[in-house]
């Protein structure tokens, strides 16, 4: 049964364009081989235990990841191209929700139309378990890394796999040790992939803390694509303070953080926001 997998994810139904998409992707769709590469990155870290795919805000930044690796900037799209179409290739069955028919192919270009018509998906259960054993999710994933991406691009996304896994434990080691010593004390020899760690870690113990709002102006813009308008910020910059704990961080806008790393917006010590008095002239 494996190999019967291995083959059908080797020949996934994707769009073949050399004028469409890059070489990175050897010409074709990635959104099916990211789309499964997401789902096997949630299963490792557990936060799909079932098998009962849903179109989810943590496989959506997955997902976006991904993308934003292998297509150029700017390129738009979202996972509700390849979630649905899926099933065309025999092992992705979809559940809609009701007043819909399981049988039709519905015109799905957006999140918001997904989420109104499929609850989400499940895989054959062979599939399934085989994604859950760590010997044969490698041998899945780097079937569709070595089908459907360059040579030059497969080490990054091997690495982001990683990465993706230990960020995740880091947010939630993170979210554990609040008020505990720093985890990370020194810069020094620090390697790409730790900052890349770092960084995403930090971010979502502090996006998830603060339920994607703004700490300073209250603005909550999630899209249904996945997009969030706030960023984790450093209270104390990293630079000084080497200090990743939830307690140094805050969730801020885009604009908020800007004004904050300028200056012009702090937080004082009973948790009030401060604007400076630069701010208040003629032309702002």
């Amino acid at each position: 049964m494996l190999e019967e997998y291995l083959k059908i994810f080797a020949n996934l139904r994707t769009d073949k364009n050399r004028n469409r998409y890059p070489a990175a992707t050897c010409h074709r769709a990635p959104h099916k081989p990211i789309l499964l590469l997401s789902v096997m990155d949630l299963i490792e870290q557990g936060v799909i235990t079932e098998n009962f795919i849903e179109p989810s805000l943590d496989l959506l930044e997955t997902f976006n990841t991904y993308i934003s690796m292998v297509l150029p900037t700017g390129w738009k799209t979202n996972m509700a191209h390849p979630f649905p179409r899926l099933q065309r290739d025999g092992f992705w069955h979809r559940t809609v929700n009701p007043g819909y028919d399981a049988e039709h192919d519905y015109n799905v270009t957006t999140m918001t139309r997904l989420r109104k018509i499929y609850a989400g998906a499940r895989m054959d259960d062979f599939l399934f378990h085989f994604m859950r054993d760590p010997e044969t999710r490698t041998r899945l994933r780097a079937v569709l890394i070595d089908t459907y991406f360059a040579p030059e691009l497969r080490p990054a996304l091997l690495e982001q796999v990683s990465v993706n896994i230990a960020a995740f434990k880091l947010s939630k080691d993170l979210l554990k040790r609040i008020r505990q010593v720093p985890l990370w004390r020194t810069e020094s020899g620090e390697s790409d992939k730790i900052k890349k760690v770092r960084s995403q870690g930090f971010r979502k113990a502090i996006v998830q803390l603060y339920d994607h709002r703004c700490a300073f102006c209250g603005i909550k813009m999630l899209t249904p694509e996945g997009h969030t308008v706030v960023e984790a910020a450093h209270i104390r910059a990293w630079s000084e303070s080497h200090d990743d704990r939830p307690t140094n961080g805050l969730a801020l806008c885009k604009l908020c953080h800007w004004s904050f790393d300028e200056g012009l917006m702090s937080v004082g010590t009973i948790y009030e926001v401060l604007v400076s008095k630069r701010v208040r002239t003629e032309q702002n």
